[in-house]
Parts: structure tokens; sequence; C-alpha cells
């Protein structure tokens, strides 16, 4: 079965919509999400809005206080320790959740990075395509054996960003001319390369997979950039305060589209595409407009392609042979 083709399903959702209203009339009970990453951000609202709706939810973290934290007061939730840019640690994570005999019904990769100065993990990887996505990569393959029996979904969280760059086949861990927000534009459009191809891999399983843009939301993810760059955007004003012109969302918005990703009926059926404001995504227009999904970042090919990548340089596929 082919991938349906990036156009708007008429989902009644929109970009004013918050988690909480896509998941109206949806009961949760009973099932297990797991949320990189979901103490901070669109995270916390994402296992705010799940456990509302009585999802229990695991929450790997790379700082595990500051996550049981920022998570104290919340019901059925637990904490363990993750570190994405180590794969080690994504080893260390499954394997103590595959010992718990769980299967999981939703993943949502929603931890990451951006824009951040020139550094490098593991055996050099520039951190922004290793962190946002070889170890989202490994984490969903070493998760399979708990993510085929329940048919789950995977939501990969990717961002308008990926206008900012393809893949860069030549140089992918950007050993020359480093450009900060050209590589997160990399690691998403290899967020959603990941989706395409692990629907394709998991569909027969029942395992199906999306990707997809939250919307511009001001949030801990604008840590690693300079208040100059943000006045300079117009994203705030010189006291901090968020610009309401630029488009801002509200963390809960921000949430709706991956929330809606993980739980709703209307997808059913579907997976492989790419979505933003609660809907399926149209193709970028031709004119650069900035909007839509990008023809690089839907090609079956080049999802392959980095699909093979990724397995060589993580040594983890849980589909080879």
């Amino acid at each position: 079965m082919s991938t349906p083709a990036q156009h708007k399903i008429s989902s009644g959702f929109g970009a004013d919509s918050t988690a909480d209203d896509v998941l109206r009339g949806i009961a949760l009970t009973g099932r297990l999400a797991i949320v990189t990453g979901g103490y901070s951000g669109l995270g916390l609202e994402t296992t705010r809005a799940l456990t509302r709706a009585g999802a229990h939810v695991v929450v790997p973290a790379r700082r595990p206080d500051a996550a049981r934290e920022a998570l104290a007061g919340l019901d059925d939730v637990e904490v363990d320790e993750l570190d994405l840019g180590d794969l080690e640690s994504v080893r260390g994570f499954a394997e103590r959740f595959l010992t718990s005999g769980r299967t999981i019904d939703v993943l949502i990769d929603n931890a990451g990075i951006m824009a951040c100065p020139e550094t490098r993990v593991g055996p050099g990887w520039e951190t922004q395509f290793a962190t946002n996505h070889l170890g989202h990569f490994a984490l969903v393959n070493r998760l399979w054996p708990a993510l085929a029996p329940g048919g789950a979904r995977v939501v990969s969280v990717s961002s308008r960003g990926h206008h900012l760059s393809p893949i860069r086949w030549d140089d992918v861990q950007w050993r020359e001319g480093y450009d900060k927000w050209a590589a997160y534009g990399q690691s998403k459009t290899a967020n959603a390369l990941f989706a395409l191809h692990l629907d394709e891999l998991g569909r027969d399983f029942g395992v199906r997979a999306f990707s997809l843009h939250p919307g511009g939301i001001i949030t801990p993810l604008q840590r690693h950039l300079p208040k100059e760059e943000m006045v300079e955007r117009g994203w705030i004003d010189e006291q901090g305060n968020v610009l309401n012109p630029a488009g801002f969302k509200t963390p809960e918005q921000g949430a709706a589209t991956q929330v809606w990703a993980a739980t709703s009926p209307q997808l059913d059926g579907l997976g492989g595409l790419y979505l933003e404001d609660c809907d399926v995504a149209e193709p970028a227009p031709a004119d650069g407009t900035w909007g839509g999904v990008k023809d690089w970042a839907t090609d079956p090919e080049q999802a392959a392609r980095l699909w093979a990548l990724s397995a060589e340089l993580t040594g983890v596929n849980a589909f080879a042979g």
C-alpha cells in the first residue's frame, strides 16, 4: 500500500486548537505512552494532556530529578533516565523498559535541541543530528518488541525548520562550514524521513508513524539563542516579552498536533504523513513560501537511504534480515 498524498483531510481542528481540544471524547485509560522530554515545553503539555485523558505516561529524561520536579502532582507518570546523545543511555533505557514486559501504545519522539553552537557527541557526530534524529532512531528500533504487539503509533516531532536544509549526503556530520540553523533544518528533515520509512516498515505489524510541525512556540527549545538574535527575528521585545505578531502558539496549542497524531481516530488507516495545525500538511508551495512540507522530506527513496545510514551509524536495526 502506497503512502497517501500530502493533502488536508479537513479534521475540524486548526492552529488555535489545544491538546485538550483534540482529545475531547477520547479515552486513553489503560494505554501506555512514552514521551521523550515530556517534562518541559511542549513535552510537558503533552504529558499533562495524555494523563488527563487517562493514559499512563513514561517520561525518559536527561535530567530525571528536574523531570520529577516538573511532573510533581501528575498521576500516572513515571520518569526514567535517557540521554539521546548517548547510545549506551538509549540502550539502557530500552532494556529497562523491555524488562518490564509492557507494550507501548504511543511513542512521541518529542525531545530535541535547536540551533546550538557546533558541538559533537559520540564518535564525533554533529549534536543536533545525533540527538534529534539518531538517538530517536536507536530508541524506536530498540523498543520495537514493545511497539509491534499493540499496533502502536510513533510520532516524530519535526519542524517547519526542515525547510532550511535537506539531508546533506556529502557531509551529514557538518565537518565543514557548520551553520547552526541549517544543521537544525537537516535534523528536522531527518525526523520526517524517519517517520516516513518507519511507517513503510511497520504498517504490516499495525504500527503507523507520523511526523509534524507543532508550530512556533517560545519554550526552553530556544535556550541556545541569544536574546539579541530573538529580538532581531521579531520573536521577543527588548524586555523579553513574546511578540504576538510573530505568530507564536501557546504551549497548549503547540502540543495539540502531536497529541492529535498520537490518538486521533481520524488518522486510522493512514501513516507516513507530515502534519501541521492538527491536519495533514499540504506540499510546500513552489514559490518558497514558508509553509507546508518540502518534497525532500517526503521522498521515499531518501527516507530509505537515511534509514540505511542511520542503522549503519547506530548499529541498530529492528528490521535487519
